[in-house]
């Protein structure tokens, strides 16, 4: 009997399912033959001349437009980028440059690689590589600085109003996932960690026993401004300080095969040592999984400001042509059952922007020991920090490059000896508002794009004029407002603006090294891991 009814039940199971597989087939089949003949049509009878891969290029990057921004298309030269992030080890300039118009500007030259060693500075402007004008060249004029080690290349270049030419000499370049440790008031260690490569697990495993080798009993791990990589680098961060055997995240998609539980399946470096992770705004992803697993199972303190929130999971698919698919598979949850995606790119609003996740319809889970923490927008800190927080205002001055420009103009403008004596001070403050105003920074409110659209609306209906004088006095009332703001997110600018100077003097050593004496949020996790009462409540 019981066969009677289990076989019929499995046929029809089966049959359903063969029918939904060969309906989607065809609907695939369908849909590509045809884009196939528009695109062969296209190409062949439009007006005017058109580029085969130019249009192919546009039709995919609109097919994901409305996807996720994490799921990319990469072309051979970005499959090559991707395999060096991830890695950590390339051959070049050994210098971050970013693309402006006609130039490439010098971000940061690493100490002593190539690009340092042959004199550029951050801010540099290279109009030229070799003979080859960067305004003359299409594709991304980067790729010209790339090339064996050994070989050279002539760059011509401007600062401060002066155009200098230089030759710089290719090199290995090694970037390290750990680029600075130290141990800090005689037994409390300090790790950055800025990426998740193929390195990462490495290089922190070999600065935590060096630490502690130096008599470190507290530590202090610094994910801020890290922006995540490798999932399994992540799991295997947190394995150092928990048992195995333990759920680090869980992932979950429609595709069953995706659906996994991540464990740590190592014996750990030390399950005791207090610990305490440092948190902002630009930690995400992998970042993520190790605040959110090290806070769910109660094993340190997390501290800063609340992270990115992203709670996706990619992975590369390999294309024809050496070109690949970066496609977003899952969610992950963290060990409480959180999944802490702060962005909704599957519902957007009427300007065609995700929604973000309302903290009202955050849910509430609870940790190994049982504190409650939220799901919904990133990693909320156990303890905040005013300067770790990246605010509107501030987000606009990172994103415009303002705080890059005027550190240029702060450099050659100031001499420094040293890194302990620098102070910004309220004088260069000041100075750096009036450096704003001269360069016409400006940025656009939430507020402002809610009114800007409702006088769009209002000229629809035929009540602009009437409405024109109260919305300039509007406009006017915010833009002093927005001048308010700068002034009330000092604290986060004036943080940015010291690291950013420092870099330029004494590169990222000078620079950390400053922070663990100045920075507040190193300051705030030094003051509760010495405070053992504190760090016993918070995590009860």
């Amino acid at each position: 009997m019981k066969k009677k009814i289990i076989l019929p039940i499995l046929a029809i199971g089966i049959f359903f399912t063969t029918v939904s597989f060969k309906s989607d087939f065809f609907e695939i089949a369908k849909q590509i033959e045809i884009f196939t003949t528009l695109y062969k049509e296209l190409n062949m009878n439009y007006v005017d001349e058109v580029t085969p891969a130019t249009l192919m290029d546009k039709a995919v990057k609109g097919m994901l437009a409305d996807l996720d921004p994490y799921t990319v298309y990469w072309n051979e030269q970005q499959v090559e980028d991707a395999r060096i992030n991830n890695s950590g080890t390339y051959t070049g300039i050994g210098s971050t440059v970013r693309v402006k118009e006609d130039k490439l500007i010098i971000m940061e030259p690493f100490k002593d690689f190539p690009a340092d060693k042959a004199g550029l500075k951050a801010g540099d402007e290279i109009t030229k590589i070799g003979t080859i004008k960067i305004s003359d060249f299409d594709d991304d004029a980067g790729e010209l600085l790339k090339g064996a080690a050994g070989s050279t290349v002539e760059v011509t270049y401007n600062r401060q109003g002066k155009t200098n030419t230089a030759t710089i000499t290719r090199g290995a370049v090694d970037v390290h996932a750990v680029p600075f440790y130290k141990l800090l008031d005689d037994n409390i260690g300090y790790i950055v960690l800025t990426k998740f490569n193929r390195k990462t697990t490495v290089e922190t495993k070999a600065a935590l026993e060096d630490l502690k080798s130096q008599g470190a009993t507290k530590l202090i791990l610094d994910l801020r401004g890290n922006p995540g990589g490798l999932l399994n680098e992540a799991i295997s961060i947190v394995n150092l300080f928990v048992p195995k055997g333990e759920v680090i995240t869980t992932t979950k998609s429609v595709i069953e095969k995706y659906n996994k539980v991540y464990k740590t399946n190592k014996e750990p470096i030390d399950t005791e040592i207090p610990l305490v992770v440092l948190v902002n705004g630009r930690s995400a992803s992998a970042s993520e999984i190790v605040s959110g697993s090290i806070q769910d199972l109660d094993r340190g303190v997390v501290v800063g400001a609340r992270s990115f929130g992203k709670g996706l999971v990619q992975r590369p698919k390999k294309l024809t042509y050496g070109t690949q698919l970066k496609v977003t598979i899952s969610r992950y949850y963290t060990p409480s059952g959180r999944c802490i995606q702060a962005l909704d790119y599957w519902n957007r609003d009427e300007n065609g922007d995700p929604i973000r996740v309302d903290a009202k319809e955050y849910n509430e889970f609870k940790t190994k020991g049982g504190r409650s923490v939220f799901d919904g927008g990133g990693i909320l800190p156990d303890i905040e920090v005013e300067t770790a927080v990246f605010s509107p205002i501030t987000t606009a001055l990172l994103k415009d490059n303002v705080i890059f420009d005027y550190a240029t103009k702060y450099y050659y403008s100031n001499s420094m000896e040293n890194w302990n004596d620098f102070k910004f001070k309220d004088s260069d403050f000041q100075d750096f508002l009036r450096f704003l105003k001269d360069n016409n920074f400006e940025y656009e409110t939430e507020t402002e794009k809610e009114f800007a659209e409702a006088l769009r609306r209002a000229e629809d209906d035929d009540l602009s004029k009437e409405i024109a004088a109260s919305y300039t006095n509007l406009m006017q009332a915010i833009d002093t407002a927005k001048d308010k703001a700068v002034e009330a997110k000092k604290a986060e600018i004036v943080s940015l603006l010291s690291d950013e100077i420092l870099k330029r003097y004494f590169y990222r050593d000078g620079m950390y090294e400053y922070q663990t004496q100045h920075n507040p949020e190193i300051l705030a996790g030094v003051d509760v891991l010495k405070n053992e009462s504190k760090y016993a409540k918070i995590l009860k």
